[in-house]
């Protein structure tokens, strides 16, 4: 009795050393290395102005909204602000659904002036100016209306318009230059040319099934 009893108070703590102890092994087989990964970096300053590349002859505007118990108020064009140094003869309003895209498209003589109205969208664009100083470069904008509002894309650089959310975005455009019927000012490449070194489906969620 007494060796049944040794072996009974015995058998139990040595299975559970063993069970332990291939939890451990199997731990440490799986267990990610804490040290790998790449060092982050700063997208921002600190007082929030990005710290990417600009494609020469690009710009961004934050509207001022102005908030109260009946609404919201944001000015779209206002002559005395340098933003609008061009000519405003043209505007129209364009959409893009969700989890859709629009481009490549690239104007040769006029600039496109974005103003996001409702939702999000985030613009690809990619400098093809062989003249250009940023030639090659690419830059993401994402517009909102809590954050960048407006964008104007000079001549020669392409872009894509792509609502990465959940509701349709609505943008207004002001182009330097009247839509001409006859001879439109823009080219169009397909969303996945290889003339654009930019891999569009990369800003798109993979999702696995099952």
């Amino acid at each position: 009795m007494p060796l049944f009893l040794g072996w009974y108070n015995w058998a139990p703590f040595r299975w559970r050393g063993v069970t332990r102890g291939v939890k451990a092994e199997k731990m440490a087989m799986n267990h990610p290395n804490t040290n790998a990964g790449t060092q982050d970096r700063a997208t921002v300053t600190s007082d929030g102005r990005s710290v990417a590349p600009v494609i020469d002859g690009l710009r961004t505007k934050d509207a001022v909204v102005h908030v109260d118990h009946r609404g919201r108020l944001f000015e779209v064009f206002n002559p005395a602000d340098d933003y609008w140094s061009g000519p405003v003869v043209h505007s129209y309003v364009f959409t893009v659904r969700p989890g859709t895209m629009k481009g490549w498209g690239v104007h040769d003589h006029k600039f496109d002036r974005y103003c996001i109205i409702s939702g999000e969208m985030l613009v690809v664009l990619w400098d093809g100016r062989d003249a250009s100083p940023t030639f090659g470069l690419v830059q993401e904008v994402v517009l909102a209306p809590e954050g960048t509002r407006m964008l104007t894309t000079p001549p020669g650089v392409w872009h894509a318009n792509i609502n990465l959310g959940t509701t349709e975005c609505m943008v207004m455009n002001h182009p330097t230059m009247p839509y001409d019927y006859e001879h439109p000012d823009r080219r169009l490449l397909p969303w996945d040319t290889i003339e654009i070194p930019v891999d569009l489906r990369t800003y798109f969620p993979i999702q696995s099934l099952g």
